[in-house]
């Protein structure tokens, strides 16, 4: 039997619909990436990330999403093309959805639910901003671009990272390679 979030049905960015199910048995980080967001450089160290510890049964799952200040305008094409050329990333980044409020794709909600509060960094500034611009998010919401979900290689939800929590962070990185084989 399978795990249920790899029944999820996904969309690649050239359109092609799939499921989560070519990556059954690997550690993966589920981020919600854009393109034009303070936090866009993070394409950076997800990418080193992602290609320091891909053979080791890790990946980077990248699902643009423009429900935050519009940070994601771009067509999939567009973005796949940003993606490549400005920050040469080689990780799946697939077709735009929506990961919040009453529309929020089944990927995210299964996410939202299995982890349903974010661990950001101490003191965080932006979560700080966010709840003072009336923004903060509702319980179960994604708060903010590139939050981060890190999925086990049988499938669950075992962290849920802030968007101000970078790949390079020791704690989340930490995480990461507990679950990977030696």
């Amino acid at each position: 039997m399978t795990a249920p979030i790899y029944d999820i049905p996904v969309t690649r960015a050239d359109g092609t619909a799939t499921t989560l199910s070519d990556y059954a048995g690997k550690v993966l980080l589920v981020v919600n990436v854009a393109s034009k967001c303070g936090f866009t450089k993070q394409y950076d160290g997800l990418e080193a990330l992602y290609r320091s510890h891909r053979d080791r049964g890790f990946t980077v799952l990248g699902f643009p999403s423009n429900d935050f200040a519009g940070q994601e305008p771009g067509t999939d094409d567009e973005i796949q093309e940003f993606c490549r050329l400005t920050y040469g990333v080689d990780f799946p980044v697939f077709a735009k959805i929506t990961v919040k409020g009453p529309e929020k794709h089944p990927l995210y909600r299964l996410l939202t639910e299995a982890e349903p509060q974010a661990s950001f960094k101490p003191g965080s500034t932006l979560l700080a901003r966010l709840t003072d611009s009336g923004r903060a998010p509702a319980p179960g919401e994604v708060s903010w671009n590139f939050e981060k979900f890190v999925i086990d290689a049988d499938g669950a939800v075992v962290g849920r990272y802030g968007s101000d929590v970078t790949p390079e962070d020791e704690g989340m990185v930490g995480s990461i390679r507990k679950l990977l084989p030696s």
